[in-house]
């Protein structure tokens, strides 16, 4: 029993020394580290070229060589960043560059004092290679095209949309080659569903841009907004008088009724705006068949708040009068 008590400590002890070795190693490594990372360093890095403020119309073809290689003179913990983080210089289209014989041209001694504008105040720019960097370009089209909203959308028993359904923005901005605007003619959206709607709505819908692996490309948004205005609605009857249109002026004719039922359905709140006098309803002589003695009414004006008009009488009967 003694002994096995013994072996316990014994072997806690060894632990706990172990333990105290492993400590005491990561924190020379850590204090040599920061150590290492205080001292200052020049190194040369690599950086990608991002290209701001370039015309709509143009495209900037793509090349290995939009590289700046920049010397740096600063501390290891500043340094670390730029191999931990992809370093990019941005390179303004508007101000810092010319055109020259159809190419942009980048010249380091005009841009110099901007380049140093986007390290700190403790990095020390030393140098940069190449002394010039040219962008070759292509023109590119512009062109807007309408979205086409996926909708499936279903309403409370007695609601119904009170208008069309807006889309915010109703058209897309799209710039790139030519050859691929040009076959763009409109963007639909993700299916938007919706079930037993009885207010109003507003949802983002994501648009389903073209395929843009190649980042030829460019979208002004990839959401468009969809406005739903719902309202409740009811049917509606009016008793409306028949005009005869294109009858000769050497017959007369006597037909009944003269007057016809006309349902619809609008919200409840243009109701008591529709009247009789907000439709009107004819029959075409010219349309009667030979001797049959039938004329077939039809709604020719309505309101703008109603839907779903149907006139209740199909025939109206009328005889010539000599």
């Amino acid at each position: 029993m003694v002994r096995r008590i013994k072996y316990k400590v014994l072997a806690s002890i060894r632990s706990k020394r172990i333990n105290v070795f492993l400590l005491f190693m990561a924190l020379s490594f850590i204090i040599l580290l920061l150590l290492k990372l205080s001292n200052t360093y020049t190194k040369t890095i690599a950086f990608e070229v991002l290209k701001e403020q370039v015309p709509e119309e143009k495209v900037i073809v793509k090349d290995s060589l939009h590289q700046l290689h920049i010397t740096l003179k600063t501390n290891g913990f500043n340094l670390l960043t730029y191999y931990i983080n992809k370093p990019a210089i941005k390179i303004n289209f508007k101000d810092d560059v010319t055109m020259v014989d159809c190419l942009y041209v980048w010249n380091k001694s005009n841009a110099f004092s901007k380049v140093t504008q986007q390290f700190g105040k403790d990095i020390e720019l030393m140098s940069i290679t190449p002394d010039t960097l040219k962008f070759r370009y292509d023109k590119q089209a512009v062109k807007s095209v309408p979205v086409t909203l996926n909708a499936l959308i279903t309403f409370s028993p007695g609601y119904d949309l009170l208008k069309p359904i807006a889309l915010t923005p109703d058209s897309i901005k799209i710039i790139g080659p030519e050859v691929l605007v040009q076959a763009i003619t409109h963007i639909e959206t993700d299916s938007l569903k919706l079930k037993g709607l009885k207010t109003e709505v507003q949802k983002p819908v994501t648009l389903k841009l073209p395929d843009n692996k190649a980042g030829n490309l460019k979208f002004a948004a990839n959401t468009v907004t969809a406005h739903i205005t719902v309202d409740k609605f009811t049917e509606g009857y009016l008793s409306v008088p028949i005009s005869i249109i294109n009858l000769p002026e050497d017959v007369s004719i006597k037909f009944f009724p003269k007057k016809v039922n006309v349902s619809y359905y609008t919200s409840l709140a243009s109701f008591n705006q529709i009247s009789t006098k907000d439709f009107r309803v004819v029959c075409d002589y010219n349309q009667v068949l030979n001797g049959a003695g039938i004329l077939t009414p039809k709604v020719v004006r309505q309101p703008e708040q109603v839907r779903h008009v149907k006139v209740d009488q199909k025939q109206i009967e009328f005889i010539i009068v000599k």
